[in-house]
């Protein structure tokens, strides 16, 4: 496979820097992978994937990314009279409710199995318990539109309607909630976040100097705490 990909595109004007050298090196990215082993290429593919202690992180952004356009796409159809939107909308709820399953799961095995301090328990056990209540809301509300457009053949009217979008808007903030205290926990106490052991400090350029970043403490002296949970 040595240069099997790999060939001179000729660009006016593109000096190395234009389309055609992301071209070559897009080729030349995927002639490497062809000469590794499988596990080799998932680590070249996605490194940040390979190096974590749980898939938590990953997961979490599907149910914001769905709840979120779930709840937007149906106060637009609503307010637009588009039933078209909010039968897509629809979609987007149940498949928030589905990734928030697994997002919840993923996050209490993380909670079981990565070392955090005394400041973060408290954090993470409120994390916890309002990923939890998203499930369980956005499970709720998916069965609600379900069972209606079954019995009605349409979305929410009237009285019904105002009830649902607001149990809806509950969920969009509560979703804000949990995505606040998540990232409280990794960028202020640094959970799961992994560091060079010969590095105190971050190295910065020269234009950088004016800014100081600081190495939580708490990093150093970690241990594990048990998460029970209620049956």
């Amino acid at each position: 496979m040595n240069n099997f990909l790999s060939f001179q595109i000729h660009g006016g004007g593109d000096h190395g820097e234009g389309f055609s050298n992301y071209v070559a090196e897009l080729l030349a990215f995927f002639e490497g992978l062809a000469g590794k082993e499988p596990s080799d290429m998932l680590a070249t593919i996605f490194p940040g994937l390979t190096q974590l202690e749980n898939i938590h992180p990953i997961l979490v952004h599907f149910p914001i990314a769905f709840i979120t356009g779930f709840f937007l796409l149906d106060c637009l159809g609503g307010l637009f009279k588009k039933s078209q939107w909010r039968d897509v909308a629809s979609g987007l709820l149940y498949l928030g409710a589905l990734t928030a399953g697994f997002a919840v799961a993923a996050g209490l095995q993380a909670a079981e199995t990565v070392a955090h301090g005394d400041a973060v328990h408290e954090i993470m056990e409120n994390h916890e318990h309002i990923g939890i209540a998203i499930l369980v809301l956005s499970v709720l509300l998916s069965i609600w539109r379900f069972v209606g457009r079954l019995s009605t053949g349409d979305n929410p009217r009237g009285a019904a309607n105002g009830l649902f979008m607001t149990f809806s808007a509950i969920l969009v903030v509560l979703v804000m909630f949990a995505a606040d205290l998540g990232g409280l926990m990794v960028y202020q106490h640094g959970v799961a976040v992994k560091k060079n052991p010969s590095e105190e400090t971050v190295q910065l350029e020269p234009h950088e100097q004016g800014h100081s970043h600081a190495v939580d403490s708490e990093q150093n002296h970690q241990h594990s705490h048990s998460h029970s949970h209620d049956d």
